[in-house]
């Protein structure tokens, strides 16, 4: 895939201003080729006097073959055609052939905004140049879904819970769809000329159905043609950025039904027409009351009075499909969830038709664990994994590496990557890696940002505490669990799967009571008998239960498994778990994480308090270290205050990468038909292969409305070329306040407050806040979003 030409990532090197440049100019020719006014700048009048006579002869050209539709155009209205041709109508609604096609990724976002200036505006959007991207404010900030999806009858069968449409009423509406009003076909990006350019934009989508299965059969997918009036050609860079730009139907190289391999055989299509609703019921052939079916009565399809709008005037699409696999949707609204959904419905509706695959409303991530190993790490025999060696590793990959003669290697392309023997010890106070060679003793330096691999896969980083002067050792899986959630409603977590938990983490210090008296109860927890604890048949649970706490036999997690209530302990040893206060246990838990052989029974030397006022104070200390406690933020009580847990001292959150988030194909084969398919699959058992099919991810972003919870937003929004809806454009004195605002700026992350920061020193044009979406009715959006690229794409 050219991802530069088909989502605008991975570009050349050039300046945003040659790039705009250079967009600007390809968009002049499309327009003077299509007898449209253009915006040419002084620098490239040369070019197009020089151009005159072929872009003359191209019009000319255009005009001859003004009925000519491309293929993927042909097959929709060889559909419309055979779908309403038993209406007897005067003419048979027809697709424009003479658009503005956008053919690469980064058209559409040129032209969704006026040549020269930051801001355009029509009654159904709000659109501006901001520093980070471009800002749409649709006239809607949200989408309905009740009593909208309304279905044309003569194709295949209507669901229940969708409204019935008479195809008279159907071809009535395509033809007012198709002749929109002058003003909503002016193209922004020439909205400052005398007369304006005013044309359809046309888009062509290539979306996923079907997953590839490695040496069986390749990746599949539609074709979708989207059709716009002008002004919503912001809708066409948002579902383009998506799911990537198709290229030029025109072009044979680009015509699905050439390329069998990967076509499903089905054709959508969508129109946007935001201005059907305000149609009339009678307008558009519906029945009276008196002449109306049961159903038609009470989905509202027939009129009392000649005025009733269709639908109530309220937001609606509109589709007419049959089992030959062509699919035509009237979308009544332009806000852009509207045309994701549509996608969606349409690869829906295509995997249903193919067999094998299935669309599926999911969120998925792929899960790294992670270790906290302190201070040291190879100490413990486990680090050790048998099976795994240097050697193997260099002579697998020794051709990425630069082999060093201590039994090293340094990654070629990414010198910051280590390769280390698999027995190594890691000492993070002397900072050492340490192993034997030949015999012989090895050392190097262990650095911050340096990650260092083991032959097993297994990486090692020295890592910064985030809220304390500390560092630590952390250690990570090489292979990753992928976390899938299928078939998930809306609002049931798909989202939150794949975001990290760091974000709802703070760091407090950990305070005592009466230190004493609290180390007494510690002491009682390690001295107790838990020989006794089970109830009979239960004994074998732990492979032996005279190891008190401290012992080294015992970990950290087989400690608070032994003080965790259980059905198979007595009701005695529950009652006494049950006594103990849970701050109490997390001292417990505390001292035995940091709990060193060496100290024996003198551990309580090792922990203190200040003495404040000629009194003992109460934040603890570990060897004159204040110790900082990791707490979970988890909502809110009644009263408004945030509810929090205190989590393991060694703690460390997965690492996480978001794989999907809402529109995914999958595909169920048998294990056997994949090769590599991982060996604890039995024979005869079946897998399911997933693939998103989106390139960006619509995010509402509901944290970042405090400023400096949502840190992974604030990073995404700070940084250029993003999309961004229902936000608050922000510039002049609404900037300088919110940047001298010290109370809530410096809450921001880094990037947000340079962003911010930057744009006020600058003092033009318009910026976007992650904490300020905007004003409907008066109170906050509860819908900002912004397109995030999704992650595995850039990590």
């Amino acid at each position: 895939m050219d991802f530069a030409h088909v989502l605008g990532m991975n570009k050349e090197s050039e300046s945003p201003e040659e790039e705009r440049a250079r967009l600007q100019l390809y968009i002049n020719l499309k327009l003077a080729s299509s007898g449209q006014p253009t915006c040419v700048p002084d620098d490239a009048a040369g070019f197009f006097g020089i151009s005159s006579d072929l872009l003359k002869s191209y019009r000319e050209k255009n005009r001859l073959l003004a009925d000519y539709h491309c293929w993927v155009d042909q097959r929709i209205q060889d559909y419309l055609t055979r779908y309403l041709v038993d209406l007897d109508l005067e003419r048979i609604p027809a697709l424009p052939t003479q658009t503005l096609m956008l053919d690469r990724h980064g058209v559409a976002r040129e032209l969704s905004l006026p040549m020269g200036k930051d801001e355009f505006h029509s009654d159904i959007v709000s659109s501006y140049r901001v520093k980070q991207g471009v800002l749409h404010n649709p006239a809607s900030d949200r989408r309905t879904t009740k009593g909208s999806f309304h279905i044309a009858e003569g194709g295949l069968p209507i669901p229940g819970d969708k409204k019935a449409v008479p195809k008279l009423t159907f071809a009535l509406m395509l033809k007012h769809a198709l002749n929109p009003p002058q003003d909503l076909l002016t193209i922004p990006f020439t909205a400052g000329l005398p007369k304006p350019a005013r044309m359809f934009v046309s888009l062509l989508l290539r979306p996923i159905v079907c997953p590839e299965i490695p040496g069986k059969d390749t990746e599949k997918s539609m074709e979708i043609r989207f059709f716009a009036p002008g002004n919503l050609v912001s809708n066409l860079d948002f579902v383009e950025s998506i799911f990537g730009n198709g290229g030029n139907p025109y072009l044979a190289e680009f015509d699905a039904a050439l390329d069998v391999d990967h076509w499903t055989g089905h054709t959508g299509c969508v129109i946007l027409a935001p201005h059907l609703v305000s149609l009339t019921k009678k307008e558009v052939g519906l029945p009276h009351w008196e002449d109306a079916n049961e159903r038609q009565r009470l989905e509202g399809m027939c009129w009392k009075q000649e005025d009733e709008l269709y639908n109530d005037g309220q937001a609606f699409k509109i589709t007419a499909r049959d089992e030959a696999g062509v699919i035509v949707t009237l979308l009544a609204d332009n806000y852009f969830g509207y045309c994701k959904k549509e996608v969606k419905t349409q690869i829906s509706y295509s995997a249903n038709l193919f067999g094998l695959a299935e669309e599926e409303h999911a969120g998925g991530a792929l899960a790294f664990p992670r270790r906290n190993h302190g201070e040291e790490y190879g100490v413990d025999s486990r680090t050790h994994k048998p099976g795994y060696s240097f050697a193997d590793t260099v002579e697998r990959y020794g051709d990425i590496m630069d082999l060093q003669p201590e039994g090293y290697g340094i990654d070629k392309a990414w010198p910051n990557i280590i390769y280390v023997p698999q027995r190594v010890r890691m000492d993070l106070n002397a900072q050492t890696i340490t192993w034997h060679k030949d015999g012989e003793l090895q050392t190097i330096r262990l650095c911050p940002g340096k990650t260092y691999i083991q032959p097993s896969g297994y990486k090692v980083e020295m890592k910064k505490h985030p809220g304390a002067p500390s560092w630590r050792l952390v250690g990570m899986n090489p292979e990753g669990t992928f976390c899938h959630k299928p078939s998930t409603v809306s609002g049931g977590g798909k989202s939150e799967i794949s975001k990290s938990l760091n974000d709802a983490v703070i760091y407090r210090p950990l305070f005592v009571d009466d230190l004493q008296k609290d180390l007494d109860q510690v002491q009682a927890i390690y001295d107790q008998d838990y020989t006794k604890r089970f109830k009979p048949g239960f004994e074998e649970e732990d492979r032996d239960p005279t190891r008190q706490p401290l012992s080294p036999e015992r970990s950290l997690g087989s400690v608070i498994k032994l003080l965790t209530p259980s059905s198979t302990y007595t009701d005695e040893f529950n009652a006494w778990l049950a006594s103990i206060s849970p701050r109490i246990l997390a001292l417990a838990f505390l001292i035995k994480r940091f709990y060193r052989t060496e100290w024996g029974d003198r551990w309580r030397e090792h922990l203190s308090v200040d003495e404040v006022d000629g009194a003992p104070a109460h934040e603890l200390k570990l060897d004159n270290r204040n110790i900082v406690a990791s707490y979970l933020r988890v909502g809110f009580d009644r009263e408004g205050k945030w509810r929090t847990f205190k989590l393991r001292q060694d703690y460390i959150a997965t690492e996480k990468i978001q794989m999907e988030d809402d529109i995914s194909a999958s595909v169920v084969v048998p294990s056997k038909c994949v090769a590599n398919c991982a060996p604890t699959r039995k024979r005869g058992q079946s897998i399911k292969l997933v693939k998103n099919c989106e390139y960006r991810l619509f995010q509402r972003p509901d944290d970042a409305i405090i400023p400096g919870f949502d840190k992974q937003t604030e990073k995404d929004m700070s940084e250029p070329d993003n999309f961004l809806a229902n936000y608050e454009p922000i510039s002049g004195e609404a900037l300088s306040r919110l940047v001298e605002d010290v109370h809530t700026f410096y809450l921001f992350t880094p990037p947000m407050q340079a962003l911010l920061k930057s744009a006020n020193d600058e003092g033009t044009g318009f910026v976007v806040s992650s904490a300020h979406p905007r004003i409907v009715d008066g109170e906050p959006s509860k819908n900002p979003r912004y397109l995030q690229i999704r992650p595995d794409l850039v990590k």
